[in-house]
C-alpha cells in the first residue's frame, strides 16, 4: 500500500515573528547612515596624519573594526556564561552567532590592517609585534571554535562544551590590549593614553562615528542571523513533529 505523504503545518506569520524577534531593520539603516557619514568625513574632513598622510585614514575603519570583533567576542562569552549558569539552550545560539559575527569582522580586521602596514610601512605583517600576533591567536582561536563545535553530535555536552570554549577564548581580549603598552618596538600608533586619546577633535569625532556605525551594523547582523537560525530551529522541530 502506498504512503501517503506526511504534510507538516508550518506557524503563521505571528508564530514566525515570534520566533525570529525583530531583525532591527532601523538599526541597520542607522548604522549605515552613521558609517556613511564617518567614511565621508574621515576622506574629506579630518586633517591628514603628519607622519602617515593620507593613507593613515584607514584608522578610522581598521581600529573600530577591531574593538567591534573584541565585543562580538566579548558578547559570545557572555552567553555563554548565561548558558552555562542557567542552562537555557537559547545561549547557546546567541553564543555561536555572536562568535560568527566576530570572526568575519576578525577577517576584516587582518585585511585591513594588512593594507595599511603595506601602504605606510612597506610591509603585510611583522612577526616581530605582539599586538599583531596575539589578534592572530585570538582570530584563529575562534576559528577552531567552529572546528570542535562540529566534531560533536548536537545536544546540551555540545552546548556546554562551546561555552567552556568561548569563556577561555575572552581571556585574550585584555592580553592583546596590554601587549601595545608593554612592547617595547611597535610599529602601531598608540593614540589612547592615560591623558586621554592623542588626536584632534575632528578625528576622535569621527572615530566614534565609526565605531558606533560598526558596533550597530555587528548588531544589527548578530540579530538577523539569530533570527533566521531560530526560525531553523523551529522548522526542522515542527518537521519531526509525527
Amino acid at each position: 500500500m502506498r504512503e501517503r505523504p506526511v504534510r507538516v503545518a508550518l506557524p503563521d506569520r505571528r508564530a514566525l515573528r515570534r520566533v525570529a524577534g525583530a531583525t532591527g531593520p532601523a538599526l541597520a539603516l542607522a548604522a549605515s547612515g552613521m558609517l556613511l557619514a564617518g567614511l565621508t568625513l574621515a576622506f574629506y574632513w579630518v586633517p591628514s596624519d603628519a607622519d602617515q598622510g593620507f593613507s593613515q585614514r584607514i584608522f578610522y575603519l581598521h581600529v573600530p573594526m577591531a574593538l567591534t570583533t573584541y565585543a562580538c567576542f566579548g558578547v559570545a562569552a557572555w552567553k555563554a556564561l548565561r548558558l552555562l549558569s542557567t542552562g537555557e539552550a537559547r545561549h547557546d545560539l546567541e553564543s555561536y552567532t555572536a562568535t560568527h559575527i566576530g570572526v568575519i569582522f576578525g577577517v576584516l580586521t587582518l585585511l585591513t590592517g594588512s593594507i595599511w602596514a603595506r601602504i605606510s610601512w612597506g610591509i603585510w605583517w611583522n612577526w616581530n609585534e605582539n599586538q599583531l600576533v596575539l589578534f592572530l591567536v585570538i582570530f584563529l582561536f575562534y576559528c577552531a571554535y567552529f572546528m570542535l563545535r562540529y566534531s560533536v553530535e548536537p545536544g546540551p555536552r555540545r552546548a556546554r562544551l562551546s561555552a567552556v570554549y568561548a569563556l577561555f577564548g575572552v581571556v585574550l581580549i585584555p592580553v592583546s590590549f596590554l601587549a601595545i603598552r608593554l612592547a617595547a618596538n611597535f610599529i602601531h600608533p598608540v593614540v589612547f593614553t592615560a591623558r586621554g586619546p592623542q588626536m584632534a577633535g575632528s578625528m576622535f569625532l569621527v572615530f566614534c562615528l565609526m565605531l558606533v556605525g560598526l558596533v550597530g551594523l555587528a548588531a544589527s547582523l548578530y540579530r538577523t542571523e539569530l533570527a533566521g537560525r531560530r526560525l531553523d530551529r523551529r522548522l526542522a522541530e515542527l518537521r519531526e513533529r509525527p
